[in-house]
């Protein structure tokens, strides 16, 4: 097993606040009016808050799912550090991959994301750019919903 590790930083047209309100706290809502894909709904394990432990399971209009461990929640920083622990895009290639983000302010009233994820590969794989880019095209789908959306996360 190997792992592979990459930094991304973006910057983005919304709070802070109101892209990990809509990206985290307030996911199983938001993320399906907007995803690139098409989502039936998002269930949260535990009662519905997302917190540290519980699973997020994304269940696609198609029957698949994904499956993503919460492992440490911060909504006052807005960070938050999550596993993909099942689902498509692990494959026959990963064991699990792993993002750590932060979405912090800047001056502007909009926001700088940081992410680093490591894919934790089953053997020697390489990890693809389209791969990398895909939590990237989240982001920027969300972003896009939230401006032509103002009310929403406010």
């Amino acid at each position: 097993m190997g792992v592979k590790s990459f930094f991304h930083e973006i910057k983005a047209k919304v709070s802070a606040s109101r892209l990990f309100k809509a990206l985290f706290t307030d996911a199983a809502d938001v993320v399906p009016k907007f995803a690139p894909f098409p989502i039936k709904s998002i269930d949260i394990s535990g009662g519905g808050a997302v917190h540290a432990g519980c699973i997020m399971q994304t269940n696609f209009e198609d029957g698949t799912n994904m499956k993503y461990k919460i492992d440490a929640i911060d909504t006052e920083k807005n960070t938050c550090k999550y596993t993909l622990i099942e689902g498509a895009l692990l494959g026959d290639k990963f064991e699990k991959i792993v993002y750590d983000v932060k979405f912090e302010a800047s001056d502007d009233g909009e926001c700088v994301i940081k992410q680093a994820s490591e894919y934790h590969t089953k053997g020697d794989e390489t990890v693809e750019e389209e791969i990398k880019q895909q939590t990237i095209g989240v982001f920027k789908a969300c972003e896009q919903y939230l401006t032509a959306n103002p009310h929403v996360c406010a």
